[in-house]
């Protein structure tokens, strides 16, 4: 991982070592002893993870509050300047949080990161300001004192739709998409300038373990927007309810039994509670101003490419 990483290991070396990600998809054979998990090895089908969440919400209901910091990966055939098929993603999952809360916890965990690299990583900062991105500085400071703004999902359609005529979007804006990046830095770079939380999506583009709204057509789900960047962190309240967790397990088609342990956690009683996810790169794509996500990351992997 890079020096910027803020919780950095006590394990580090006594020596100017600085911990680094080898990553885990990897075509080399590491002296002859990888392990080729494509055979019986778990004696079940077993896949790369896309989230260390569901875990997470175990210790959190146990311990009050968890998290996670790992790589993640996703399948996704996205060849743009922000996606990777790898990359590092913390997670935190806090009990008795509701939406609202975790909005809060977002918020001030983004003004952290950026208020601990203008105190510690000055130099570096300066270095990127004065080759690459003259506003990364300021960028940065302005984000770390300035309240972000706040918006439902349905009221950022309506102001993107009413913006139509000035802006011409390639994605269509209507209510139920999934906003394209192109929609979320419009909000952040135009409209607002400033970051954005937006909140209160349709429950039919995400995931089922959103808690159901009382409308029946929204999740208490939230994404933090940031300028040059669109989104940082994607996170929600989650559903406590059994019943209603059943049903949603149900209606998206998953096969019930890789979800009972998740089951269990509600089975017989839980509470409230909420999390996020930040992705590393972004992080570090959004603070130094660089153009494209795979220039943060030391060997990064994207569809048809994990040659290191």
């Amino acid at each position: 991982m890079p020096s910027s990483t803020p919780a950095r290991s006590t394990t580090r070396p006594p020596t100017r070592c600085q911990r680094l990600s080898a990553g885990a998809p990897r075509q080399d054979e590491d002296d002859g002893r990888t392990v080729g998990f494509e055979s019986d090895f778990f004696r079940r089908q077993a896949f790369l993870t896309v989230s260390g969440q569901l875990q997470a919400e175990a210790y959190a209901c146990a311990l009050s509050g968890a998290y996670t910091f790992g790589p993640t990966f996703r399948a996704e055939n996205s060849h743009t300047s922000r996606h990777l098929a790898e990359f590092w993603m913390v997670e935190p999952e806090i009990a008795f949080a509701n939406l609202q809360d975790i909005m809060n916890y977002a918020e001030s965990y983004v003004q952290y990161l950026c208020k601990w690299l203008l105190e510690h990583c000055m130099e570096d900062m300066e270095f990127m300001a004065k080759t690459h991105d003259k506003s990364a500085i300021e960028r940065l400071e302005l984000v770390s004192s300035t309240p972000f703004e706040r918006v439902s999902y349905t009221k950022a359609v309506e102001m993107l739709t009413g913006s139509a005529g000035s802006k011409k979007f390639q994605t269509k804006v209507e209510w139920g998409i999934d906003l394209a990046s192109e929609h979320e830095r419009y909000l952040t770079e135009v409209i607002f300038k400033k970051p954005v939380i937006v909140h209160n999506y349709p429950r039919g583009i995400k995931a089922f373990y959103m808690r159901l709204n009382d409308d029946q057509k929204t999740v208490a789900a939230m994404d933090v927007l940031v300028p040059k960047v669109g989104e940082l962190i994607g996170g929600s309240q989650r559903e406590e309810r059994f019943d209603i967790l059943k049903q949603r397990i149900l209606d998206a088609g998953l096969p019930m039994e890789s979800y009972e342990f998740y089951l269990d956690l509600r089975r017989y009683g839980s509470v409230k509670h909420s999390g996020f996810g930040l992705g590393l790169e972004r992080m570090l794509l959004f603070a130094t101003g660089l153009d494209n996500i795979r220039d943060v990351i030391p060997f990064p992997r994207y569809p048809g490419k994990a040659d290191l």
